[in-house]
């Protein structure tokens, strides 16, 4: 039976003219103090949030420990155009068997918001799920209330598949809907990874 193509200690490294994606480490501590510290409102809508050192050094702890058992892979970004490491992204969710896996928890510092850096990343992460890892399906997921995210996953090619009510605890209280988005592997080859590359 297929199955993706993960290894989930393979040093996966992508990069394009703008963007290089390299694994996270522990040491990536500094390289994103910046952010935790100075611009806290870049996790308003996260459920996971790196605000403070020690918020920022949790982050970093969970997100290796969940790629220790395979279901993540979280990755640190950097920008080639200002040689300066711009936020963190990752694959989640990853069902080898299932051939699926999610991507998300995705966040920028503000300079890097509204840029093209985004769609570099984008492209290099699906290119890299539909094509080396052998995915059938990536999907995503964001606050309701996250209008610039949602728009931003519908930019790259994303379809709306609906609204899970009511399923995610907040770090304030409360609770949050959250919006599913995917791309398929037969819409990546027949259309959106032209569409997307078209707009780098």
């Amino acid at each position: 039976m297929p199955a993706l193509n993960f290894d989930r200690n393979a040093e996966y490294i992508l990069e394009d003219d703008h963007v290089l994606l390299r694994p996270l480490q522990e040491t990536d501590l500094d390289n994103l103090l910046t952010f935790a510290l100075n611009e806290q409102d870049t996790w308003k809508y996260s459920s996971k949030g790196g605000r403070g050192r020690d918020g920022m050094l949790a982050y970093i702890q969970d997100a290796l420990t969940l790629k220790a058992t395979g279901i993540e892979y979280p990755f640190i970004v950097f920008d080639k155009l200002s040689q300066s490491y711009a936020g963190s992204t990752r694959f989640y969710d990853i069902q080898p068997k299932m051939q699926t896996l999610q991507l998300g928890y995705t966040w920028y510092g503000g300079k890097f918001r509204g840029t093209k850096l985004n769609k570099h990343c984008k492209f290099l992460l699906l290119q890299f799920a539909f094509e080396t890892l052998g995915a059938e399906r990536v999907e995503f997921r964001a606050d309701a209330r996250n209008e610039r995210s949602i728009a931003a996953m519908k930019s790259i090619g994303c379809t709306v598949e609906g609204l899970l009510r009511s399923n995610t605890p907040l770090p304030e209280g409360g609770r949050r809907d959250s919006i599913v988005l995917s791309i398929l592997k037969s819409e990546w080859v027949n259309g959106v990874k032209e569409n997307l590359k078209a707009k780098l």
